[in-house]
């Protein structure tokens, strides 16, 4: 398809990688975000769309009129936040999700990507686990996703067809960056530190995908004819890319000449091991080819923060530290307690 497209969450970690590759493809690119993390640049502004400036909980139908997509993005997007404040999660990534899905099919916007995640596999004994496996969601995070696929699909219908892409964990490099998923951690802490210490045995499992490959996967699910898609939820990465969190680890370190990975199981550290399948995305999509590994990633990141000069100061600010950002709105009484401004946009 062509036309105009709605991304939420457009300036966060993935929409501000995701928005500028969809304005390459000539969609009509619409952003929507609240701004919570609009201060939380590392290297170039990204380049300005047209914005609604909106809380996710309040958008109405007459906001999506003339949309012929959304990319739904949209999100309190890791663990430590959705163990913080169960509400937080439960608000906004379930409740208001729902109420976006509704306002949008009332609106005519007959196309809704939502960015979902593999999380919601948790614990996994699986050899590998699709589409069909069963969803063992531990964090309210993933339960978040778990009830928004279901709650979707009561919604579609002819006019109205959401899709579910599963994400494996992302990384790279993005000018809104996190530094709270695992390889961006760890390049981070084996610049700034020479080291990086491991608190799993480095044995569990995780998916994983480039921020760039993921932006471009969105536009598959832009262009795909409906009947290929509609209700359908994708494991959306490669095979190749599943890969231990030991690896992981090991990648960041060969990214930075000297440092060292330091192994320190402890009880109690995260355990959750899934490795996703990606055949169904790879026969739907079978030309699209992911460019990066964490190899290549762990480069780019160690590259770039070098570039930018980060330090410790740097990373203990917390401004790349979702939880910690949010905590710093708050006790600035920026934010009240259900993470709404105090004021416009702050």
């Amino acid at each position: 398809m062509s036309g105009k497209v709605l991304v939420t969450g457009h300036d966060g970690y993935i929409g501000a990688v995701l928005t500028p590759t969809l304005v390459r493809s000539r969609y009509d690119v619409v952003g929507l975000d609240t701004g919570y993390f609009s201060k939380c640049l590392l290297g170039t502004e990204p380049a300005k769309v047209p914005t609604i400036s909106k809380d996710l909980r309040e958008v109405e139908a007459s906001d999506l009129k003339g949309f012929d997509a959304i990319v739904h993005l949209g999100a309190l997007s890791n663990d430590p936040v959705g163990n913080l404040n169960k509400g937080w999660t439960e608000d906004i990534n379930f409740h208001a999700s729902v109420r976006l899905a509704k306002a949008a099919k009332q609106a005519g916007v007959r196309r809704f990507i939502f960015s979902s995640s593999c999380i919601m596999y948790g614990l996994s004994e699986a050899q590998f686990v699709d589409e069909t496996a069963p969803l063992n969601p531990q964090t309210d995070y993933a339960r978040s996703k778990v009830q928004t696929e279901q709650a979707l699909q009561e919604l579609a219908d002819d006019t109205f067809s959401p899709v579910y892409v599963r994400n494996g964990t992302v990384y790279g490099l993005s000018p809104r960056q996190r530094l709270d998923t695992v390889l961006n951690a760890f390049v981070a802490e084996a610049l700034t530190t020479g080291h990086v210490t491991m608190h799993s045995d480095g044995e569990p499992w995780r998916p994983v995908v480039h921020v760039d490959d993921l932006a471009r996967t969105f536009g598959l699910y832009l262009s795909a004819p409906l009947e290929t898609i509609h209700n359908q939820a994708f494991n959306n990465g490669a095979d190749h890319l599943n890969y231990k969190i030991r690896a992981i680890g090991e990648a960041a370190v060969k990214a930075v000449p000297g440092a060292k990975l330091t192994i320190e199981a402890r009880p109690g550290a995260d355990q959750r091991t899934y490795r996703a399948s990606f055949a169904k995305f790879a026969k739907t999509f079978p030309d699209f080819k992911f460019e990066w590994t964490p190899e290549s990633g762990a480069v780019q990141l160690a590259d770039a923060f070098r570039k930018v000069g980060l330090d410790k100061v740097a990373v203990a600010s917390g401004k790349f530290i979702r939880l910690s950002w949010l905590r710093h709105l708050i006790d600035d009484g920026r934010l009240d307690e259900n993470l709404k401004w105090r004021g416009v946009n702050g």
